[in-house]
């Protein structure tokens, strides 16, 4: 038995390491260049420890970008993956050849952890399904019905803040990043849940905890998580998990009791909640296309709200944060961005109205430019479902099951694509550079069929969030701010080392 158990040990350790030895040698023996690749980590060295992820991807970007190679190696932890240099073949995978590259590759598992099982994780058949069902959820008329909602979250938001700035004696120092995420948790909170979380005025509900928790807590330990991304089919298929117990309890619960009392009560509210019990309560039923399709079962739509609110909360309240950073270093944007905000307030009566916040083009630009110089989610991942040989470069064949990765941050920062990059320039997203502009050039939301589905709803509350700021209050550095910002080499987006200073008085 000793034998036999030497024999064993001996036979898997030399797969092991006959497997760790073809996947760092992939690319070098297919003859497309790659950094040397790390046996465990690859080509992310350091991430989660000392490294903040968009400056690894733009880095091995930059290291490569006047090569002329098409795409390179880059090894995501023990996933081989075709690095995309170039932005028309960046736009075949995202656009033209998206038939090839509809799939993301990420690990869910439905059936023992059902809050996975959500419309950015899911692929096939199942993907084209809940994409189908939820898109009607976001049309412009349903961001209309959910617009009083935000607006009322938005003047609470702008009366706690006025409790918090005196009108004289030069205003307060304030940290911005945690109200930004106050304001954009009651406002998922209402209208994915339809629940008053009340957040801006107690910072600590259970609410906010399991958000922070979901974004930044892991499952498991470094290498059973890293076996989960480096090969999450296999991982399903010994049916792991990877929410924290205490989050999927709290998620579930929270969704079933909203569900149960909503059905028995017969409550009806203009919120995301109330889409998803419809097609909950629809059956099967046909869609546009004549394809017919089954309605949500309750494991279903609590994934469809989970990834909804965990969406919204952290881009909008960072990309928030971050606009706001900007505009305290420029104020002669900040000054022609009010000023803007005004006049076109003027034209609908002073009001805030889903058309008004549509008119600000301005405030559209200054967003734009904030999602470019801080990307928030910094690279875009695809997978190949067939061999493909990249148009006008025979040699490149991005293997079937091979991730794909577009990195989004590196694109951003690229001169080539955005003279002086390190520049904060609204005039980058006017009408006219926008139109000269190939659209996978700017990648916030994704491209494609596949793009951000809650594209107009993160727009949305991000456009009133910081209209209701700009018009109401003025932003400037202080001592306490830090520029540069320092960032967390943990968090999984763009986030900070601590908080976000800056001097706020009345406008």
């Amino acid at each position: 038995m000793l034998l036999f158990l030497i024999y064993l040990l001996t036979g898997l350790s030399a797969l092991v390491a006959y497997f760790l030895h073809h996947n760092m040698n992939y690319w070098k023996n297919r003859g497309i260049p790659q950094d040397a690749p790390h046996p465990l980590y690859g080509n992310l060295v350091g991430f989660r420890k000392n490294r903040v992820i968009n400056d690894i991807v733009v880095e091995y970007y930059n290291k490569f970008r006047k090569t002329g190679h098409p795409f390179v190696g880059f090894n995501f932890l023990q996933r081989r993956s075709a690095f995309i240099m170039n932005i028309k073949l960046a736009k075949n995978v995202l656009i033209k050849d998206f038939t090839n590259f509809a799939d993301r590759g990420q690990f869910h598992n439905e059936r023992d952890d059902p809050l996975t099982g959500h419309l950015f994780n899911l692929d096939g058949k199942r993907w084209r399904e809940m994409r189908q069902k939820l898109s009607p959820t976001f049309t412009s008329g349903k961001m209309k019905f959910m617009f009083p909602s935000v607006i009322k979250v938005s003047e609470e938001f702008v009366k706690v803040l006025q409790e918090e700035v005196p009108a004289k004696s030069g205003g307060a120092i304030i940290e911005i990043k945690d109200l930004m995420a106050r304001f954009t948790t009651d406002v998922i909170g209402t209208c994915a849940f339809g629940i008053e979380c009340n957040t801006l005025r107690t910072p600590e509900t259970d609410f906010r905890k399991m958000a922070r928790k979901a974004l930044v807590e892991l499952r498991h330990g470094p290498l059973l998580t890293a076996f989960q991304f480096s090969f999450p089919n296999l991982a399903r298929k010994l049916r792991m998990r990877m929410i924290p117990d205490d989050v999927h309890e709290f998620f579930m619960g929270l969704v079933q009791e909203t569900i149960a009392l909503r059905e028995k009560e017969n409550i009806k509210r203009n919120d995301f909640m109330e889409m998803l019990i419809e097609l909950k309560q629809k059956g099967s039923f046909t869609m546009d296309n004549g394809e017919v399709v089954t309605g949500l079962d309750v494991g279903e739509l609590a994934a469809q709200v989970f990834v909804f609110y965990m969406a919204g909360f952290e881009t909008s309240s960072s990309t928030m944060s971050y606009c706001l950073y900007e505009l305290a270093q420029h104020t002669d944007i900040q000054d022609r961005l009010r000023e803007d905000i005004h006049i076109i307030l003027q034209q609908h009566d002073g009001k805030l109205t889903y058309e008004s916040i549509l008119a600000m083009r301005y405030l559209d630009q200054v967003i734009s430019e904030t999602l470019r110089l801080y990307t928030i989610v910094p690279f875009l991942e695809r997978k190949a479902l067939n061999d493909y040989v990249v148009p006008g470069h025979p040699k490149y064949v991005i293997e079937k099951g091979t991730q794909v990765i577009l990195p989004a941050a590196a694109y951003h920062r690229d001169e080539d694509l955005y003279p002086d990059p390190e520049k904060f320039d609204p005039e980058r997203f006017s009408a006219e550079q926008v139109a000269a502009r190939d659209s996978v050039e700017w990648l916030p939301f994704g491209d494609g069929p596949r793009n951000c589905v809650g594209m107009r709803f993160g727009q949305m509350q991000t456009r009133i969030g910081l209209a209701q700021l700009i018009k109401n209050f003025k932003f400037s550095v202080c001592d306490k701010t830090d520029i540069p910002l320092i960032y967390d080499p943990k968090s999984f987006v763009l986030g900070t080392i601590g908080g976000i200073y800056m001097r706020v008085e009345p406008a």
